[in-house]
């Protein structure tokens, strides 16, 4: 392993403060100069470390950056994913890298680093919080925790930023009595965690980051109650907009100890979520649906949670409510605008423009005019990873968007991921696209677009942690 110059930090320091290294895909024959030269910009490089083979000494195409601040290390992976170190050589990848005390080797999504929680006074609005806290950056929204009975605050909120480097530099510079924290992705039940982080730092001493119900007395008092009432049902229907990710509803449901399975259904015709849980106990499922209807998971969307009589067919249930949303989709298009319906019709063969029978796409990032796609059987020179959230686009708007950079032979989506792939026939064209529409929004869905992994590269995932 190759270092810098400056001194060799101990392994103690390497995630002070958390989130302050970057991890790079570069080329091979990329030395410390030329990534210390183009990564200066952005602050303070406390190392550089260029991991090498231990038998060759050849490097491995891997190097690790460690900042002085957190918000250096994410604008130095803003600005610098997707570019190119020389001229003629392939654009980079940089990730912010993984806390080596984590034991995780998967990507630090750019989600995981925009929202902050913090302490605020129990007087503050919506427009307060946001006052405060935009000096740092633009703000994609801001919220107050309440008390769901009262409506009161419970004098904590979270901002989230645009970007990762904006939210890093608010907790860096913000006044110390908000107590800024980075807000734990929302698939770990962001809400509840980050309040046992203050309840637990203000008024008791910490019980751990974990969220779980059992031994709660609150849920004692409930199985004491249910214990005769077996006849109650153990089975809980669970309703969203957004569709549901079947490990996340697991982990969020299995707060509530007894789960024993958590079935979730797509319906292909909207993007709602269905899914129905069931628990050992009718004590379990009375409590998870008194604690979780209405719940925001993730926030800004409210979970509809209600009994599901044990002698009915699950399946029944979910055709009779995708009917009805699908109704009330259906008519909602026809009535209010049928201009939308012609957004949605079939892409035109290569060879015509990918534009020319849609409407603009609304979207933040800026689009050049659109171009013709290439032919089927044109050579790839390069792909990409193209990630939704929280829904994919359809393959017409897709392909109206990618084929503005030129040289676009194909645009394909996953079936059942929110995902898709891009092939180009050149890789400026593809480069062009990347910095033209990463963290961009199209048609109100949060663009993630990436150089894609080689096949066997996707086979054989690296590991991200050293």
């Amino acid at each position: 392993m190759e270092e810098s110059s400056g001194c060799r930090l101990s392994a103690e320091c390497l995630d002070e403060p958390p989130n302050s290294r970057v991890f790079v895909v570069l080329s091979k024959d990329t030395g410390e100069a030329l990534i210390r030269e183009r990564f200066a910009p952005f602050g303070d490089i406390q190392n550089i470390w260029l991991l090498r083979d231990k038998r060759t000494n050849e490097s491995r195409g891997i190097a690790f950056i460690k900042y002085a601040r957190s918000s250096q290390a994410c604008r130095a992976m803003e600005e610098m994913h997707g570019r190119s170190l020389a001229p003629d050589t392939k654009p980079i990848k940089v990730f912010i890298a993984q806390s080596r005390a984590s034991g995780s080797h998967r990507d630090v999504e750019d989600e995981e680093l925009t929202r902050i929680f913090v302490m605020i006074p129990k007087s503050y609005t919506e427009e307060d919080l946001r006052e405060k806290f935009k000096m740092y950056g633009d703000i994609e929204y801001c919220s107050i925790i309440k008390n769901k009975t009262t409506g009161e605050s419970k004098g904590l909120g979270y901002v989230r930023y645009l970007k990762p480097s904006q939210a890093a530099l608010a907790i860096e510079e913000c006044d110390r009595s908000y107590r800024a924290i980075l807000a734990e992705p929302k698939n770990k039940s962001s809400e509840s965690l980050e309040h046992d982080y203050y309840s637990n730092n203000t008024r008791q001493e910490p019980r751990g980051n974990t969220l779980s119900f059992c031994g709660h007395p609150e849920f004692c008092c409930f199985e004491k109650e249910c214990r005769i009432q077996e006849s109650v049902s153990k089975r809980l229907s669970v309703v969203s907009r957004l569709p549901f990710i079947q490990e996340q509803l697991f982990a969020l449901f299995d707060l509530v100890p007894g789960l024993e399975y958590c079935d979730v259904q797509r319906d292909p015709h909207t993007n709602s979520g269905y899914a129905v849980i069931q628990y050992s106990t009718a004590a379990s499922a009375i409590y998870a649906k008194y604690k979780l209807h209405g719940f925001e998971y993730p926030p800004g969307n409210r979970l509809t949670v209600l009994f599901l009589e044990d002698g009915s067919d699950s399946s029944d249930l979910i055709r009779k409510m995708a009917t009805q949303l699908v109704t009330a989709h259906v008519s909602s298009v026809l009535r209010n605008n049928n201009a939308v319906v012609q957004q949605y019709r079939t892409p035109p063969a290569f060879g015509g423009t990918c534009g020319s029978q849609l409407l603009q796409p609304q979207t933040d990032a800026i689009l050049p005019p659109p171009k013709k796609k290439v032919p089927p059987d044109t050579s790839v020179k390069e792909r990409l990873f193209i990630l939704f959230h929280p829904h994919p686009l359809p393959i017409n708007v897709l392909e109206d968007v990618f084929c503005r950079f030129g040289q676009l032979i194909k645009v394909y989506l996953v079936a059942g991921k929110n995902v898709a792939y891009a092939k180009f026939a050149d890789r400026a064209s593809a480069s062009d696209a990347i910095t033209a529409l990463h963290g961009k929004i199209v048609n109100g869905v949060r663009l993630k677009v990436r150089l894609a992994d080689s096949p066997s590269e996707e086979s054989n995932k690296r590991q991200r942690t050293y």
